[in-house]
C-alpha cells in the first residue's frame, strides 16, 4: 500500500506531528484510543505551531484549495486504515501492543522535555537529563507494576510486580519483533551489545520523562493545550503505526494478474501495442530492402538514447556495448548476427519493438578509447553490465515505443512507461481506491474542514528563512578546522565521493 503511505508525508508535515523520534522508541499506549474522527478544535490546534516553524507550507495550505482537500483525504485515510487495523485485531498483538505504548511514551516524553527545558538553550533530545540521574532510574529496583500504570491499561494482572528491568526486557524484545516484522532481513541478525545499551539509554531517558508528564498532567500543573496537542499528536503517530500494519496486510489484494492486465489492454485499444507493431514491421521490411538504416533510425526511432553528446541524433548508433549491457533478447538478436546483418524479425521487449543491424561482432574495441558504456542513470542500463570486460560490440537499432504517457502524470517531463506497467498500476490504483473507499465508509470517518489556518505574512516567512540560515552558517566547519576523520586541518579538502551506485536497469 505504498501510494498510501506516500501521500501521508505531507500531512504529518503541515500537522506538525514529527517530534524527532529516536531509533528506540519506549512505551506507553491508549488502548481504547479512537482513530475515527479530527475535530475542527484539534485541527485547529496543531496547525497552530506551523506558523513557528513552516510557515510557507502553512501558507500553501491556506491559498490552494485543492491541496488541502487532498491532505485531508489522506488524513481521513490514515485514520480509517488504523481503526480498521484496530477492528482486525492488529493493535492487540502483543509486538503491536507494545509499540503503541512505546509511541505514546516517546511523544509524550519529547514533548515534555522541549516544554521544560524551552528556554535553556540548544540541546539534543533529553540532553539535560543526567548520567547520575540515569543510574538512578536503573538502580530504583522498586516493583512498578502493582496497581500501577500498567494494571489500567491491562499489561499486568493485580498484585504482579514488575521492575525497570523487567519493563525493559519486554520493551526490547517486543521493539526488535517490530523491527524484523517490517525488515525481514533483520530476521537472522541479533542486537550487540551497542544497540542495547543505546535502547537502555534512550527507555531510561524517556520513561523518566513519561512519568513526571503524566504525574504533573493528571496533577494539572502544564498547560491544558499542550497536554490535549501532545495527546492529539499521540493519536496520530498510533494510527500511523496501524495504518502501515494493515496496508501490510492487505497488499497482497491490490496484486493483479496478466489476465487482468490482457484485459485491461483489450478494453483500452488506444494502448494495444498491435498497432505499434503493424508500424516496425513496415520499417524493418524497408531497412531489409535496402534503405538507409541510419537515416530511417533518425526518422522514426522513438529511442530517447539515439542522440549524442552535441544533441544530434546518432542514427541509433551504440558503440562499444558491453555484453549485458542490453535486454537479454535484444542482445540474444544482435550477437546472433554477422556485421552489415539486420535481424530478419521484430524484438519485442517491455519497451516496444526493436529493429536491430550489427555494425561489429564481439570482440575488443578497435578504437583507442573505448566509449564508456551509458551511465547507470540511464532508466534502460543493465545492472550486471561488466563494464570491465574487454569484449564490445557496435550495434544500431531503430526502438518503436510501445510506452504510454499517463495523462494524469503531473511531473514537468512525464516519461512513457511500458504498456502492461501502465495496464498493471491503473488497476492497481483502482483496486486500491476501491478498498480506501470501502474502509473510510464502513469506519466513519470524519475529518473537520472548516477549521480556520492561521495568517502567515511575509515577514514570518522571511524571518524564519534568515534564522534557519543563520543556524547553517553556525553549524559550517571552519576552514582550517580539525577533519573529522584525520585531525588534519581541512584547508578547501575535497569532497570524498559518493560510494553509492545508483540502480539501474537494462537497455533495450
Amino acid at each position: 500500500m505504498s501510494n498510501l503511505t506516500k501521500g501521508l508525508v505531507l500531512v504529518l508535515v503541515i500537522l506538525a506531528i514529527g517530534v524527532g523520534l529516536v531509533v528506540w522508541k519506549q512505551k506507553v499506549g491508549a488502548q481504547t484510543t479512537s482513530f475515527n474522527s479530527i475535530s475542527k478544535d484539534e485541527m485547529e490546534l496543531l496547525l497552530s505551531d506551523v506558523a513557528k516553524t513552516n510557515p510557507m507550507v502553512l501558507k500553501r495550505l491556506k491559498e490552494d484549495p485543492d491541496m488541502k482537500k487532498q491532505q485531508l483525504e489522506s488524513l481521513k485515510e490514515l485514520l480509517a486504515f488504523a481503526s480498521q487495523a484496530k477492528k482486525d485485531g492488529l493493535a492487540d498483538d502483543p509486538s503491536n501492543k507494545q509499540e503503541l505504548l512505546n509511541i505514546k511514551a516517546e511523544v509524550e516524553a519529547v514533548n515534555y522535555d522541549r516544554e521544560i527545558n524551552k528556554d535553556k538553550g540548544p540541546m539534543p533530545a533529553f540532553g539535560f537529563i543526567t548520567e547520575d540521574q540515569i543510574k538512578g532510574f536503573w538502580d530504583d529496583t522498586k516493583p512498578q507494576g502493582s496497581n500501577g500504570f500498567l494494571q489500567k491499561i491491562g499489561f499486568s494482572a493485580p498484585g504482579e510486580t514488575r521492575t525497570h528491568e523487567d519493563e525493559f526486557n519486554d520493551f526490547l524484545n517486543a521493539k526488535i519483533a517490530v523491527m524484523k516484522g517490517q525488515n525481514p532481513e533483520m530476521a537472522n541478525q541479533e542486537i550487540t551489545d551497542e544497540q542495547k545499551n543505546q535502547a537502555r539509554e534512550i527507555f531510561a531517558k524517556t520513561r523518566m520523562y513519561r512519568n513526571e508528564y503524566e504525574q504533573k498532567a493528571d496533577a494539572g500543573q502544564l498547560d491544558a493545550n499542550f497536554v490535549k496537542k501532545t495527546n492529539l499528536q499521540v493519536k496520530l503517530q498510533q494510527a500511523q503505526f496501524l495504518a502501515r500494519l494493515y496496508s501490510d496486510k492487505v497488499a497482497d489484494q491490490l496484486k493483479v494478474n496478466d489476465e487482468d492486465i490482457d484485459k485491461y489492454i483489450k478494453d483500452h485499444p488506444e494502448i494495444d501495442p498491435a498497432k505499434k507493431k503493424e508500424q516496425a514491421q513496415q520499417i524493418l521490411d524497408r531497412a531489409k530492402g535496402g534503405e538507409d538504416f541510419a537515416a530511417l533510425a533518425n526518422q522514426y526511432s522513438e529511442d530517447p538514447g539515439n542522440k549524442g553528446a552535441d544533441g544530434q541524433p546518432k542514427g541509433g548508433l551504440y558503440e562499444d556495448v558491453h555484453k549485458g549491457q542490453f535486454v537479454p533478447a535484444f542482445e540474444k538478436a544482435a550477437l546472433a548476427l554477422e556485421p552489415g546483418q539486420i535481424a530478419p524479425d521484430l524484438v519485442e521487449s517491455d519497451y516496444g519493438y526493436h529493429i536491430i543491424k550489427l555494425e561489429r561482432k564481439l570482440g575488443p574495441s578497435p578504437r583507442k578509447s573505448a566509449a564508456p558504456a551509458p551511465k547507470a542513470k540511464d532508466p534502460k542500463a543493465a545492472p550486471g553490465a561488466d563494464k570491465d570486460s574487454g569484449d564490445t560490440y557496435d550495434v544500431r537499432h531503430i526502438l518503436i515505443s510501445t510506452g504510454v504517457t499517463d495523462p494524469e502524470d503531473k511531473s514537468p517531463t512525464p516519461r512513457p512507461i511500458p504498456v502492461r506497467d501502465f495496464a498493471r498500476q491503473k488497476l492497481e490504483d483502482q483496486k486500491q481506491k476501491d478498498m480506501i473507499d470501502r474502509i473510510v465508509k464502513q469506519n466513519s470517518v470524519e475529518v473537520a474542514e472548516n477549521f480556520d489556518i492561521p495568517e502567515v505574512t511575509d515577514d514570518q516567512i522571511k524571518q524564519l528563512q534568515q534564522q534557519r540560515m543563520q543556524q547553517q552558517l553556525q553549524n559550517m566547519p571552519q576552514q582550517g578546522a580539525p577533519d573529522a576523520d584525520t585531525g588534519a586541518g581541512n584547508s578547501n579538502k575535497p569532497a570524498k565521493p559518493d560510494a553509492k551506485k545508483p540502480d539501474a536497469k537494462k537497455k533495450p
